[in-house]
């Protein structure tokens, strides 16, 4: 097999992460478009996340947020964005790099992608690094609106599009989970 130099993965990846960059720009200028709304989950361990010591220890490898009803002052830079955030009722500021981000997910349209972890996998088999993956924690939940409730979320993760037991996407909807492993030679 032939040594990818160009690294179609890395490519694919910052691709995607500019298509959250795009989209959260977008609902920063002009508010939540319809019924779209976000969730996003981040590694709280990567460099740049900002986090209180309350939400760090809460959630201390993985989290989700969701971007919905209610967040304020939303800001996104090139590399990373910000937003204000309640979770149980305590409001919260909290910072992402873009390169932290491991999943993106839109409700709405049935729309989301997961990110590979590519550093320090650079050299492992692709197999080794979706295994790595699958051993990780679930990422745990903390919902910001109006209809949020002041009680824990259970952990919720995106599902992967050969999993049985996902829900399908009603016809037309038009949204998939993409796995960039998919589209890797075995």
């Amino acid at each position: 097999m032939a040594t990818d130099h160009i690294r179609y993965d890395i490519l694919a990846q910052a691709a995607l992460r500019g298509v959250v960059r795009t989209v959260l720009a977008d609902a920063a200028k002009k508010g939540l478009p319809g019924e779209h709304h976000f969730k996003i989950t981040f590694n709280t361990t990567a460099p740049g996340v900002r986090l209180s010591e309350r939400m760090r220890t809460r959630y201390p490898n993985e989290m989700t947020i969701v971007l919905q009803h209610q967040f304020w002052d939303l800001v996104v830079t090139e590399l990373s964005f910000e937003v204000g955030l309640s979770f149980g009722g305590i409001p919260e500021r909290v910072a992402v790099p873009f390169e932290a981000v491991t999943a993106f997910y839109d409700p709405a349209v049935q729309f989301g992608f997961q990110f590979e972890t590519i550093d320090g996998a650079l050299e492992s088999e692709p197999g080794e690094v979706s295994k790595a993956a699958e051993k990780t924690e679930p990422s745990e939940r903390a919902t910001a609106g109006p209809r949020a409730r002041a009680e824990d979320k259970k952990p919720e993760s995106l599902p992967a599009p050969e999993d049985a037991d996902a829900p399908a996407p009603e016809q037309g909807a038009g949204g998939e989970v993409v796995r960039l492993d998919r589209f890797r030679k075995k």
